[in-house]
Order: structure tokens, then C-alpha cells, then sequence
């Protein structure tokens, strides 16, 4: 397991057995750019600065699945790409659910999501309408 805290991820690419990454608290956006870290399996990136605007989270969640390709677990809460009930009234269960189904969309190994195991339903859903469930509200 490795503690990061900084801005510059260079240093991990000599870690390439790495198998677990807690990179909470970094102040880290979507244009975090990891090694190829093939063994990784755990990632989690809660409390970041990862969000939905534009494309930029898909090109995240793209790069993730070309860099880390044995990722099992992953966990974006506290973000603004995760959306909260908790933490923003405007966010419900419903908003969550569809995020979660474009996450698995994109990163198909996954067997946990945040603190939720990732079921059949939901990987079935995320198949056929992961590409469209960007969380995105009419002001």
C-alpha cells in the first residue's frame, strides 16, 4: 500500500507490482495521469477534485481502464463526478445510480464502486445504457 500525498505522480511508475493506491486528499482533477500499473487492483481517489464537466471525466475514466486494467475496486466519493444526497441537496439516489452505471460502463472489471459492491443488475444496465447516463440536471 502506498501513502500519496503531492501533485506530481511520476515516481509511481517505478512501482509497477503496485497493487493497492490511496490517493484521498490530493487535490487531484481529470487530468490525473497514472503509469501503466498493471497489478493495481485497488484505487481510491476520495476527496479529489474529479468531476463530470465536459468529457473530461470520461477521458479519465478511459485512461483508467487503459492503465489499470486489473482494477477491481474503486472508490470516488467525496467528488464532485460522485454525486451525494449527503452532501448536496440537489443530488438523490437516482443521480448516483446513473453515475455508477456510466463508472462501469467504462471500467467493466470493477467489483466494487465507492463502499457498494458492484451486482449483476447493475453491470447488465451499465452495458446497455452506461454511455448515456452522464449525471447531467437542467438548471
Amino acid at each position: 500500500v502506498a501513502f500519496v500525498v503531492c501533485r506530481s505522480l511520476e515516481g509511481l511508475k517505478t512501482f509497477t507490482y503496485l497493487e493497492e493506491l490511496i490517493l484521498d486528499n490530493n487535490l487531484l482533477g481529470n487530468d490525473l495521469l497514472l503509469p501503466r500499473l498493471p497489478h493495481l487492483h485497488t484505487l481510491t481517489l476520495n476527496k479529489n477534485q474529479i468531476s463530470f464537466q465536459r468529457n473530461t471525466c470520461k477521458i479519465l475514466l478511459d485512461h483508467l481502464a487503459e492503465v489499470v486494467p486489473s482494477l477491481q475496486y474503486l472508490s470516488l466519493l467525496g467528488n464532485i463526478a460522485c454525486p451525494n444526497e449527503l452532501v448536496c441537496k440537489e443530488k438523490d439516489e437516482d443521480d448516483y445510480q446513473r453515475y455508477r452505471y456510466f463508472v462501469l460502463h467504462k471500467l467493466t472489471n470493477l467489483k466494487f464502486l465507492d463502499t457498494r459492491k458492484v451486482t449483476t443488475r447493475e453491470r447488465e444496465e451499465a452495458l446497455i445504457r452506461g454511455a448515456f447516463m452522464k449525471v447531467v440536471k437542467p438548471k
